[in-house]
């Protein structure tokens, strides 16, 4: 399983936040994920047979959100 910590910059409340989280959630592979509107990231760990780090990235941007990088 791959880790990754990405800051969502955008992200300003719990709607933002829920909207991460599922569009997160839809990706293919998804272990586990954690969403903190505090410090603006989402911690996720999925595996890399099914996805890529890629797809995570524009499942966040499809919703209107930036990545921190």
């Amino acid at each position: 399983m791959e880790k990754y910590t990405v800051v969502v910059n955008n992200m300003k409340n719990q709607d933002d936040a829920n909207k991460v989280l599922e569009a997160i959630e839809h990706v293919w592979g998804l272990g586990q994920i954690e969403v903190n509107l505090s410090k603006k990231e989402a911690k996720f760990t999925y595996d890399e047979r099914m996805a890529s780090f890629l797809d995570f990235e524009q499942a966040i941007k499809d919703t209107g959100f930036e990545i921190k990088h």
